[in-house]
């Protein structure tokens, strides 16, 4: 049996009997309490899950999830207790702020499982090579180009998350100078999986990293990754395409419906989420915009590429929504980590998504993205989107609250000693809280006798009622809500939605 690898850096929750748990804990009820309720609070949720919530005129106080037909995926547990095997891991969670003592309580587990493991070597003549596999008879086409990023030359190591057709994959790459004129100097190769979840793949990164340089430096060895293998691997449900629909959660806090985020071990002793809103300042509120307005973003980088990969991730956390059925309709933000040019027709049938690249041709390919991010400079071709590049005061508003908010959640770790938050959970809830409130407001007024969203509501909603405009438009566009936009002319209401 391999040995599990270790635990994320964030990942340190305290194990309580399932008796010790509370039926629930309600959430927040206004801003003011956000820095208390963070730790109460899951900051994303799952895919496809049914909601139910009864709601104030702001926000959700609770949402309980419905499970459906989905729910009864092999990748669960089916008692509430769980399987006492599969829990072994005290901690490892698969949902950021999500405990053991919850998971087990709801009878939920997801099961780390491999569908592939592979090494990826660079030969002189033929490039980019798929060197050793298993299972032999898996399809890994292109996985050559995605888990050794086009540059990587350049550097010593990397880690690089992607996507392969339905799967995920993790692969970690090395760089290593030897005496042989026939590899002109140096060795390159990586060691990767694929996965029907990217939720758990971090698990496995020391392993990767272990193997790779095991790999350079005795070439042909594989009874490691054969053993892994063996442990690991998944036995898919028959006729099924291997992805994780749903999964159940209990009333302790709002959950993020449709899209569920992993915990990924971090390179950033503060965390990747607050190493990514300090990377981009201010300008995280224009990403913000894009996220919800489910654009096509594309970030461009040289290698190395495993933090490009985690901004991935983070701009997708950016759209999280907790109220029921808001968003059903509309294209999923999904992320596709990093691409490539063998990556240009799966992009091209994409509504949504987000994504990052080594290859500064993609630049070019205009019609492969809405939103095009080059080292902090947010830009697009789409004149339409102009607009929502020129941050507003509200916009500025917003980012000084966040900026505030983190530093007396660092205040009080500091002073008081707390360890139950993090700047992972006050940054996802800020942003999911900002979402709410835009789209509680907005189902209120559409659902009102008299539909007419006015410049009281925009300014309830945090937004500008002038500069805001053309996001507000887009947003009601995208999401199919009716409502009479009234700000620049009453005598002239633009009605808007489907």
């Amino acid at each position: 049996m391999v040995e599990q690898s270790d635990r994320a850096p964030l990942l340190d929750w305290e194990e309580v009997p399932p008796a010790e748990l509370p039926p629930s804990v309600p959430s927040p009820e206004s801003e003011d309490s956000l820095q208390s309720g963070v730790s109460s609070l899951l900051s994303w949720g799952c895919v496809g899950a049914e909601l139910s919530s009864n709601t104030s005129p702001v926000r959700p106080n609770k949402v309980t999830a419905v499970l459906g037909e989905s729910a009864r995926s092999p990748y669960k547990q089916s008692g509430p207790g769980g399987d006492a095997s599969a829990t072994d891991e005290e901690g490892d969670c698969a949902l950021h702020g999500l405990s053991v003592r919850d998971r087990r309580i709801n009878g939920w587990e997801e099961k780390d499982q491999i569908v592939a493991v592979f090494v990826v070597t660079f030969d002189t003549r033929s490039g980019n090579m798929i060197e050793w596999c298993l299972p032999q008879d898996v399809n890994l086409e292109g996985v050559e180009f995605k888990s050794m990023a086009s540059g990587s030359h350049r550097i010593s190591s990397d880690f690089i998350y992607f996507r392969k057709g339905c799967y995920f994959g993790l692969a970690c790459f090395a760089n290593m100078p030897v005496e042989s004129e026939l590899e002109r100097g140096a060795r390159m190769k990586s060691v990767g999986i694929l996965s029907p979840s990217y939720t758990l793949l971090y698990r496995h990164m020391h392993f990767l990293e272990n193997q790779v340089r095991h790999q350079l430096q005795c070439p042909g060895q594989y009874s490691p990754l054969e053993a892994f293998y063996e442990d690991k691997k998944a036995v898919l449900p028959p006729g099924g395409n291997g992805l994780i629909t749903a999964c159940p959660t209990n009333s302790i806090g709002p959950i993020v419906n449709r899209c569920m985020h992993p915990e990924m071990k971090i390179t950033h002793p503060a965390g990747c989420m607050s190493q990514f809103i300090r990377f981009f300042g201010e300008q995280i509120m224009v990403l913000w915009k894009f996220a919800l307005l489910r654009k096509r973003i594309l970030i461009f980088s040289p290698p190395p590429v495993g933090v490009v990969c985690y901004r991935v991730y983070c701009c997708c956390c950016l759209a999280n929504v907790s109220i029921p059925g808001m968003g059903v309709l509309v294209p999923e933000l999904r992320p596709f980590f990093y691409v490539n040019v063998a990556d240009i027709a799966a992009l091209e049938t994409e509504l949504s998504y987000v994504a990052c690249t080594t290859e500064k041709i993609f630049e070019e390919k205009k019609e492969l993205y809405d939103v095009y991010i080059d080292n902090q400079n947010v830009k697009t071709h789409r004149e339409s989107l102009q607009p929502l590049l020129r941050l507003n005061n509200a916009d500025r508003a917003k980012y000084r609250k966040l900026c505030e908010q983190r530093q007396l959640l660092l205040y009080s770790q500091e002073v008081d000693g707390d360890c139950t938050s993090n700047e992972e959970d006050l940054f996802i809830l800020f942003f999911m809280e900002q979402n709410n409130r835009i789209f509680q407001t907005l189902s209120e007024v559409a659902g009102s006798a008299d539909p007419t969203l006015t410049a009281e509501h925009v300014r309830a909603m945090g937004l500008d009622p002038h500069s805001d405009r053309s996001f507000l438009v887009d947003l009601l566009e995208v999401y199919g809500i009716d409502v009479m936009l009234v700000i620049d002319n009453p005598c002239c209401p633009a009605v808007l939605g489907s």
